[in-house]
């Protein structure tokens, strides 16, 4: 219980830390003309969050491949184990990202406009019509420059192994006409889920970042036929 009360401290404490920061963030990102490094520079203080996270949970990563040298926007497709799985992704990819959220974080004031720097897009999955609007943030974001990250499992399998991924997710990939990065994480459900997360343990967690598919697969596939793919490539590496 204390690595849990250790963490979560930290977790309000930076948030309280930054929050006074985000107008000047802000304003220095409008003077940032690049994309790539205007999402650069938003990223730098998420990252310190996920790294003081990480530290005091005593989790160690590690990754295998890199996105360091990929400044387009992509579409980064993971499989979803657990609730340190969003930490540990900010952590290990050196490429900045938004990343598909539920829609009750948006009332998080300090949270949310955080989210909304690194291009965060809402879905609430109650509301049909919510899924078509993320879809058209998301292109929209894609188009733009930016990548985001989707767990298109919906849910996270807390270990239990994948389960299927949803082929409307990929719609972002066809619509904007980007890359697809599978990564799979593996290790994040030993930190909490095992213990229905009333407690948190130490542990290491694998990240291993796939060669990009390029968005001419769809011209042959399926939606669904590339959900599958995706969801192969990853889970032969877990």
């Amino acid at each position: 219980m204390f690595r849990l009360a250790r963490t979560v401290s930290y977790i309000v404490g930076y948030a309280a830390f930054v929050t006074p920061k985000i107008k000047s963030v802000e304003n220095q990102l409008n003077q940032i003309e690049n994309v790539y490094d205007r999402d650069t520079f938003g990223f730098k203080m998420p990252r310190k969050w996920a790294k003081g996270i990480l530290r005091r949970a005593g989790v160690k990563v590690i990754v295998e491949g890199s996105l360091k040298d990929n400044h387009d926007g992509v579409l980064i497709v993971s499989n979803h184990e657990g609730n340190f799985d969003i930490p540990v992704m900010i952590h290990a990819l050196e490429k900045p990202f938004g990343f598909v959220s539920k829609k009750e974080v948006e009332k998080i004031p300090f949270l949310s406009r955080w989210m909304n720097l690194m291009n965060c897009i809402y879905l609430d999955r109650t509301d049909r019509r919510s899924s078509i609007q993320m879809i058209k943030d998301g292109v929209s974001a894609l188009k733009e420059g930016h990548s985001i990250l989707i767990f298109p499992e919906g849910t996270r399998s807390k270990g239990k192994g994948m389960n299927e991924f949803k082929a409307g997710s990929f719609k972002l990939a066809k619509s904007a006409n980007v890359p697809i990065i599978p990564v799979s994480i593996k290790g994040t459900s030993d930190i909490m889920e095992k213990y229905n997360s009333k407690k948190m343990v130490p542990g290491t967690v694998f990240v291993t970042i796939h060669p990009p598919i390029n968005p001419t697969i769809f011209q042959d596939h399926s939606l669904q036929e590339v959900a599958n793919k995706v969801h192969d490539i990853i889970e032969n590496d877990l």
